[in-house]
């Protein structure tokens, strides 16, 4: 599994909040959701993305947004627009005097807002995320905004199609759709010279292969000499090539990829401390919960029993 492959693999979307939007002008959404990760497709006519303080950006048909929370943003008619409609923490919606919107405003299967609207947006929102998709959200801008005109995909045709068809397994299928559409986005960013080194290790071949070693073999017991070893440099010269291409020397790298993965772990079903422990290569279950307290500020029975 490559690097981002492996960082993929955390936001997966389950039950993920799926919407067809369709709005005439004027109109305003201010989206405080608090949502990890939100994808936003225009099919037809126009909106506007505001952002805290970022300049708004203008969404065309098939343009496709990325947006990383749990910040705020407003979507709109018009960079001016002032929002009439703001969604809540759980999708609740809610017009200026508080009045609860999502019945009356709903339209038809997945379908809300205007029935004979000019701007047509599909909507997927992941409810929640594991820390190992954590980490590949705080990695990304806030905002991502791929204009059609740069990589054109059947996959918001497809997702529109989905949303409306009472298929059998629809809700697998749109999961997985909103996945792909993240994928494609973050694939795409992953190819700028702006991502960031850890996720590709730059243009060093030797960091790029040990941050493939720690990403697939994280339960070995690495040391930066037994690393430096394996990609074939002195442990000098590996130490210090990895920490100017990562940003983070490679047993701190090491540690907090374990971390994020112990996090993912314990909320499985059926986990204990000693088996999430001895998986992620740590020699016993008290030194691992010493990591785990120091990395999150809580020991990793309290994830335990939050997931419970």
């Amino acid at each position: 599994m490559d690097e981002l492959a492996a960082l993929l693999d955390g936001p997966r979307a389950r039950g993920a909040f799926t919407l067809k939007v369709v709005m005439s002008a004027p109109w305003g959404l201010a989206v405080r959701d608090e949502a990890p990760l939100t994808v936003l497709a225009v099919t037809t006519g126009e909106a506007w993305l505001r952002v805290a303080d970022s300049a708004p950006s203008r969404l065309l048909p098939g343009d496709v947004a990325l947006l990383c929370g749990p910040e705020p943003y407003v979507v709109a008619d018009s960079p001016d627009t002032v929002p009439g409609i703001t969604i809540l923490p759980g999708q609740v919606c809610v017009g200026p005097d508080g009045q609860h919107l999502a019945q009356t405003m709903s339209t038809g299967l997945s379908t809300w807002g205007s029935p004979d609207g000019e701007t047509t947006m599909l909507v997927g929102t992941y409810a929640s995320d594991g820390e190992v998709g954590r980490r590949l959200v705080d990695a990304l801008p806030r905002t991502l905004v791929r204009p059609a005109a740069e990589s054109a995909t059947p996959l918001v045709g497809l997702l529109a199609a989905e949303l409306t068809a009472e298929h059998q397994g629809r809700g697998a299928a749109l999961d997985r759709l909103v996945d792909l559409l993240v994928i494609d986005l973050v694939r795409t960013w992953a190819r700028d010279e702006a991502s960031p080194g850890w996720l590709t290790g730059g243009a060093d071949p030797c960091v790029a292969e040990a941050l493939r070693l720690i990403q697939d073999d994280y339960g070995q017991p690495w040391t930066v000499a037994s690393l430096a070893r394996t990609v074939g440099l002195s442990r000098a010269a590996f130490a210090r090539r990895f920490t100017e291409a990562v940003g983070r020397a490679p047993i701190a790298y090491l540690t907090d990829w374990r971390m994020a993965v112990a996090a993912d772990l314990l909320h499985e079903p059926g986990r204990t401390v000693t088996s999430v422990a001895a998986q992620v290569g740590y020699p016993s279950p008290f030194t691992f919960s010493a990591a785990y307290k120091r990395h999150f500020g809580a020991s990793p029975r309290h994830h335990l029993q939050a997931s419970a």
